[in-house]
This record gives C-alpha cells, sequence and structure tokens, in this order.
C-alpha cells in the first residue's frame, strides 16, 4: 500500500516540475499520471544501463521521473496531442 502512494506523490512532484519546465497547464490528475507516465519511461532507461540486483524492477528516482516526464510531454507536444487544461475564472 505505501508503494502505490509512494508512485503517486513521485508523479505529482516529477509532474509538476516537468509541465513547469515545458509550461503546459493540465489538472491534477493528469499531472499525476504524466509523473507516473514519466516515472515508468525514466525506470525503463535506467534499467538499460544499470541492472538491478533483484532483475525485477529498477525504480527510476525523481530526478529520471521527472526527465522521463519532460520527455513524455514533448512527445506529445510534437504529435499535438493536447491534456485537459485547467480553466481560470
Amino acid at each position: 500500500m505505501f508503494h502505490l502512494i509512494w508512485y503517486i506523490l513521485i508523479g505529482l512532484i516529477a509532474g509538476i516540475i516537468s509541465k513547469s519546465v515545458m509550461h503546459v497547464h493540465m489538472t491534477l490528475i493528469w499531472t499525476i499520471v504524466l509523473g507516473i507516465i514519466g516515472s515508468i519511461v525514466g525506470g525503463a532507461v535506467t534499467h538499460i544501463f544499470s541492472r538491478p540486483a533483484n532483475e525485477r524492477f529498477h525504480p527510476a528516482g525523481l530526478l529520471f521521473s521527472t526527465l522521463g516526464a519532460i520527455l513524455v510531454l514533448y512527445v506529445c507536444f510534437k504529435l499535438r496531442i493536447h491534456f485537459p487544461q485547467v480553466s481560470f475564472p
């Protein structure tokens, strides 16, 4: 259970940092989803270069989660995929 909360928290932080760097406005749920997807991408990249001891899962960490989320936003920008934006009153 704690792992799920940890994934959501790291996903939120990585999503906030990456959407701030890429100047994208999106809802909180999409920010968390972006961070979790970025964590999966960052974990896959770090798994290529450094294999974990248990051969199952390599945690990406905050740095690679953020870089993965920035990469996901960049690809979405190039493919013209738009996220639901926050509407300011």
